[in-house]
C-alpha cells in the first residue's frame, strides 16, 4: 500500500512539475515585438465624391511587427484590425468603425465604401468636414500582448447618398399592431403619428405592451405601405436594427411602457430605446 501511494505521489508531482515548467516556457518564451507603423496614400485628407464613387479613396499599409520568441521570429499568421472613430473619442465611440485583415500588411478602400463607413457607422453628417482618427492593432493568440500602431488624423467631408430604404412618399410614419392601445388597425390614433425631424428620419414616444408585436404604415388607411423586418418577431430586433419596404411584424421589448422610436431611412434602421 505505501509503495502504491508513493507511487502515485511521485506520478502527480512529477505532472505538477511539467505543467508548472510548460507555463514558464510558455510565459519566458516570448520576446516581444515593433509595434507596427501605419502610413497612407492620403495625407491629410481623404477624397471623397459621388461621381469618384468606385475609385480608390485611401491605401493604407503598415510594417510587421515581427513577433519574437526564444526560438526566433514568429511564422504565425498575424490577425490585424483597423479602427477608424471620430477624433476625440480615443476609439471608444459607440459608432466606431473596425475592420478585420486576415495577415495582409495593407488594405485599400474605395470612396464608396469609406463613404459609407463615415455615414452610417460614425454617423457624421454630409457635407460638413470632420476629423478621423485611424490606427491597426496586430493580434497574435490571446496570450501574446497586441501591438498597437502610431495614430493618423484626415480631415474628410462624406457625401450624401441616396437613403438605403425609400423614405414614404406621404412625409407621414405611423406605428399600428397588438403593441399598441389601439391594437391592429390602418387607421392609427394621432398619438401614433410619428414626428418628421428631416426628409429621412421620424421619431415617436409612445407606450408599447411588452412582447406583442407592430409595424409601420406610411399611408394612412392603407395596409399596402408598410416598413417592417425581414424576420417576423425577430428576438434579436425587439431594441431596434435593420428594416425595410413591406416585411414581417417587429416584436416589441419583453418590458411594457412608453419608448421613443427612430426610423432612420437614410442608414436603414431603427432603434427603441427605453424612456
Amino acid at each position: 500500500m505505501k509503495t502504491l501511494l508513493s507511487k502515485l505521489f511521485f506520478i502527480c508531482a512529477t505532472a505538477t512539475l511539467f505543467v508548472a515548467c510548460t507555463k514558464d516556457e510558455a510565459r519566458e518564451s516570448f520576446l516581444g515585438g515593433k509595434e507596427p507603423v501605419l502610413t497612407a496614400s492620403a495625407t491629410t485628407s481623404i477624397p471623397l465624391a459621388f461621381v469618384d464613387k468606385d475609385k480608390n479613396a485611401v491605401t493604407f499599409n503598415w510594417t510587421n511587427p515581427n513577433y519574437q520568441f526564444a526560438s526566433g521570429v514568429s511564422s504565425q499568421d498575424v490577425t490585424y484590425t483597423m479602427e477608424i472613430d471620430v477624433t476625440g473619442n480615443n476609439f471608444a465611440g459607440a459608432g466606431k468603425q473596425t475592420v478585420s485583415i486576415a495577415k495582409d500588411l495593407s488594405v485599400s478602400f474605395t470612396q464608396s465604401v469609406f463613404n459609407d463607413y463615415l455615414l452610417n457607422q460614425l454617423q457624421l453628417a454630409p457635407n460638413v468636414s470632420k476629423s478621423i482618427d485611424v490606427r491597426v492593432t496586430a493580434s497574435l493568440s490571446s496570450v501574446v500582448s497586441k501591438l498597437v500602431s502610431n495614430t493618423m488624423k484626415f480631415n474628410v467631408t462624406p457625401y450624401a447618398i441616396p437613403p438605403k430604404v425609400t423614405p414614404p412618399t406621404s412625409g407621414e410614419l405611423y406605428i399600428t399592431g397588438s403593441a399598441l392601445a389601439s391594437d391592429w388597425t390602418n387607421t392609427p390614433p394621432t398619438t401614433q403619428k410619428f414626428t418628421k425631424v428631416n426628409a429621412t428620419l421620424y421619431e415617436l414616444t409612445v407606450a408599447l405592451k411588452g412582447g406583442n408585436s407592430y409595424t409601420f404604415l406610411s399611408t394612412f388607411g392603407s395596409w399596402n405601405d408598410k416598413y417592417s423586418i425581414a424576420i417576423k418577431n425577430n428576438p434579436d430586433a425587439v431594441n431596434g436594427g435593420d428594416f425595410q419596404w413591406q416585411g414581417e411584424d417587429i416584436m416589441a421589448p419583453a418590458a411594457s411602457g412608453n419608448y421613443k422610436i427612430s426610423v432612420d431611412f437614410q442608414r436603414g434602421k431603427f432603434t427603441v430605446t427605453k424612456q
